[in-house]
């Protein structure tokens, strides 16, 4: 199979915390969306690189337990999966050291261990995942 290549783009504009940027996304799902340090530190309106990684994260994740779970012929009736960013001063500088999932899912005919074992395999294989060098915890919940 051949590499698939998607892209995202940004778009900066002066200093640090007095400018501003915006960010694309190839698909046009997302394009010129505001950002800056003040939708990154100070909670204002826009977007911003952690919750951008966290939506990606998340929705690797429940893509990948569903073909996991498909593989034992389960089908999900719903996944929701929210991945928490932790963005963390270190050193003088900002690191992302740690992302935790919390998972429900409707599965019918899953035991809990089946459930347990798929999302923990979709955890730890999903690429989103596989990029990422923090840790990620998470708590699973079949419902």
């Amino acid at each position: 199979m051949a590499s698939i290549v998607k892209t995202g783009s940004a778009k900066w504009e002066g200093s640090l915390k007095e400018g501003k940027g915006h960010v694309s996304t190839q698909s046009g799902v997302l394009s010129d969306q505001p950002y800056g340090f003040n939708t990154r530190f100070e909670g204002k309106e826009g977007t911003n690189p952690e919750e951008l990684i966290g939506a990606a994260h998340a929705s690797c994740f429940s893509m990948a337990l569903s073909m996991i779970l498909g593989q034992s012929d389960l089908t999900p009736d719903s996944i929701e999966t929210k991945a928490e960013v932790h963005l963390e001063e270190k050193d003088g500088g900002f690191h992302v050291p740690k992302v935790h999932l919390t998972v429900e899912a409707s599965i019918p005919g899953a035991s809990q261990e089946d459930f347990d074992k798929a999302a923990m395999t979709a955890k730890e294989n999903c690429p989103i995942s596989k990029l990422l060098t923090a840790e990620i915890t998470m708590d699973a919940k079949l419902v």
